[in-house]
């Protein structure tokens, strides 16, 4: 007779395809690597074939595990999404994760919180900031809120913000005012993104051939250290809007010159198209979309 699949082995080796580490799927499933590793050793053993090809630093499906992936990932899917409905309905607060960028959560979304929380205080939100739109197949995401094309496969994105591109500064580097004309922001110190490229970007799209000091001068990995930077005076900035606008309101920094340049890339709400009718989902997708003016 043959011996029954473990199903927590089936679970974990799920994950380990979801996630293609090791680690990471560990980290989703609260246990250690070695558990984990253990786990799918246990099916290798009972069915006979390697299901992992095993590297220095990470791990890839063999072609049996993808096999065995396309079968039964889909099931655990089933099974989140019942037990999720079903935690929707249990009384007291209930989470809500949402992922976006460090600039735009520190920036836009965190000052705007207190209302949603005000509004919605059965419903805790829970902010998660990484660079890359995180994997909402997982069921440990519930919006995203990305700067980008809106072409996300599967998923429903409906556009939130139109960013541009403007030169700032504090008020007290600016003393005299706003500049007269974009190429005056070349006499000040200039403050650079990670990349080196804003500051160019938004001097030729105003018809102004970059100098050579378009580009010097000390960089900042995001948008929201750089405003800081602007706001201890160290020099002129190019950010977009939407991160500038509380510090503009505040008063904090000004805009250095009338000259804004849209951005090819916008910012969307992403989700799920199955969690829409979700209730914390839908009630918090409203709330933002409101925010930004949208409806």
């Amino acid at each position: 007779m043959t011996s029954p699949v473990s199903f927590s082995a089936l679970r974990t080796f799920v994950e380990v395809g979801r996630q293609g580490s090791i680690k990471h799927a560990a980290q989703e499933l609260n246990v250690t690597p070695g558990a984990v590793s253990q786990q799918v050793k246990v099916l290798e053993a009972r069915f006979g074939v390697p299901l992992l090809e095993r590297g220095n630093r990470e791990v890839k499906l063999s072609s049996h595990g993808l096999r065995l992936f396309a079968r039964i990932a889909p099931g655990f899917e089933l099974i989140d999404a019942a037990v999720q409905t079903f935690d929707e309905r249990r009384p007291g607060p209930r989470s809500l994760v949402v992922s976006t960028t460090p600039s735009f959560a520190a920036c836009w979304l965190t000052p705007r919180l207190g209302r949603f929380a005000a509004q919605h205080p059965e419903i805790e939100i829970r902010v998660d900031t990484s660079v890359q739109l995180a994997d909402m197949t997982s069921g440990k995401v519930d919006i995203a809120l990305r700067h980008g094309s809106g072409d996300y496969p599967g998923l429903d994105a409906a556009l939130l913000l139109r960013p541009q591109l403007v030169a700032i500064g504090s008020p007290s580097l600016l003393i005299d005012g706003p500049l007269k004309a974009p190429a005056d922001c070349l006499r000040y110190p200039l403050l650079q993104d990670r990349d080196r490229v804003d500051w160019s970007t938004w001097l030729e799209a105003n018809g102004i051939k970059p100098a050579r000091n378009a580009s010097k001068g000390p960089s900042y990995a995001d948008d929201a250290l750089l405003i800081q930077g602007a706001k201890a005076g160290q020099g002129l900035a190019v950010v977009r809007d939407v991160y500038a606008a509380h510090a503009l309101a505040a008063g904090t920094i000004m805009i250095a010159v009338d000259a804004p340049v849209p951005t090819k890339a916008k910012y969307f709400v992403v989700t799920r198209p199955d969690r829409l009718t979700v209730p914390k989902v839908a009630a918090f997708r409203r709330w933002i979309l409101s925010e930004a003016g949208v409806v």
